[in-house]
């Protein structure tokens, strides 16, 4: 009976504990936004978001225009793109330990840019002022960025506008990754896009091709002969056909949707074959995605017990792969696709209209 309660009590004082952290945690995770600041001494225009919200929680205001360090780059934006990870600004409550539980902590937006070098730190010797430019980093969604010369920034083609290189970082490599690293794509083989016609899969679709592979993307109606355009060569209309129940077999899915059942993707994968599960359909949080997720998780247990895998990864940004893209979009092999442009005062209807998961290719931000 000593033994019950002590262990009753332990119990108790270890939920209480967990419940005070989480409390603690709530209370003081806060931003810079409440601070009295005086006015910038060289502003520039920046998207910041204090609070969790919809698109409307976002405000275009002065900031202080950054300085490069030795090792750093600035660059002028002069177009930037959104992704899926920019609507983490309604504050899902599975994110916010991540990125803050009661107000972010990072109020600045926006991963993707492409812009001129306007200086350099004094070590920094492979770019030089006017360079035009492309790569990721936070805070992308602002006049102007410092990043490190030796990270996630890459000369940008010449032969792409500012908004099409701005609309490559994020979702190309999610692309270049998921089927070159995890889907270990080589010439020759069936891979099936699914969500041909988003951010992502139209980069997929075209970095399949360049693998020398027979692409099959499956999108809806209105967006067939896009899909063709690119270098599809099939496509599957899913409003009219499901890919699952066809006699056709794939060595390669690249699944942006996840809204086929492990077993049903399982049986149109040859033996061995791999599905890279890279998203669960649209932006944002949606209706049924948790649902999405929970069959996500249950494609990738059970694939471990057959010979078809079913793998799940988080893409990284990084210089290699970018100039891997570079190459690409110099060849001709990659054009991006971009559906819709906005002004950087227009940020939010850009973010509304991408949470339709409707868009066709990328949207782009124009910075002034």
């Amino acid at each position: 009976m000593k033994l019950k309660r002590i262990v009753k009590w332990s119990a108790g004082a270890i939920s209480l504990a967990l419940l005070l952290a989480v409390f603690i945690a709530y209370w003081t995770s806060t931003n810079d936004c409440d601070r009295k600041i005086g006015a910038p001494s060289k502003p520039m225009k920046a998207i910041v978001h204090c609070e969790y919200g919809s698109p409307d929680v976002l405000k275009l205001v002065d900031v202080e225009k950054p300085t490069p360090a030795d090792n750093q780059v600035l660059v002028r934006v002069r177009a930037a793109s959104v992704n899926p990870l920019d609507l983490t600004i309604r504050g899902s409550l599975l994110l916010r330990p991540l990125f803050g539980m009661r107000k972010p902590k990072d109020i600045r937006l926006g991963v993707d840019y492409a812009g001129t070098v306007e200086a350099v730190g004094k070590n920094v010797t492979q770019f030089k002022p006017g360079d035009e430019v492309l790569g990721g980093k936070n805070g992308a969604l602002a006049e102007y960025i410092c990043v490190l010369a030796d990270r996630a920034v890459v000369l940008k083609p010449p032969n792409v506008t500012f908004e099409q290189a701005a609309s490559v970082p994020v979702a190309a490599i999610t692309a270049l990754q998921g089927l070159r690293d995890k889907g270990k794509i080589q010439p020759g083989q069936k891979v099936l896009i699914n969500g041909a016609s988003g951010g992502v899969g139209t980069f997929a679709v075209q970095i399949a091709k360049s693998f020398g592979t027979e692409v099959t993307g499956v999108c809806s109606t209105r967006n067939l002969d896009m899909v063709r355009s690119i270098g599809a060569d099939h496509v599957i209309d899913y409003t009219k056909e499901d890919f699952t129940k066809t006699d056709q077999r794939y060595d390669l899915i690249f699944d942006l949707i996840g809204n086929h059942s492990f077993s049903e993707r399982r049986r149109v994968l040859n033996p061995n074959g791999i599905c890279v599960m890279a998203g669960v359909g649209g932006a944002g949080w949606h209706d049924g995605i948790g649902m999405r997720l929970a069959g996500e998780l249950n494609a990738y247990v059970r694939s471990r017990f057959v010979s078809e895998k079913f793998i799940t990864y988080i893409a990284t940004l990084n210089k290699a792969d970018l100039t891997i893209l570079g190459d690409l979009m110099r060849a001709g092999n990659v054009t991006p696709v971009i559906d819709k442009t906005y002004k950087l005062n227009e940020i939010r209807d850009a973010l509304r209209y991408l949470e339709t998961g409707h868009a066709r290719g990328k949207v782009v931000i124009t910075v002034e």
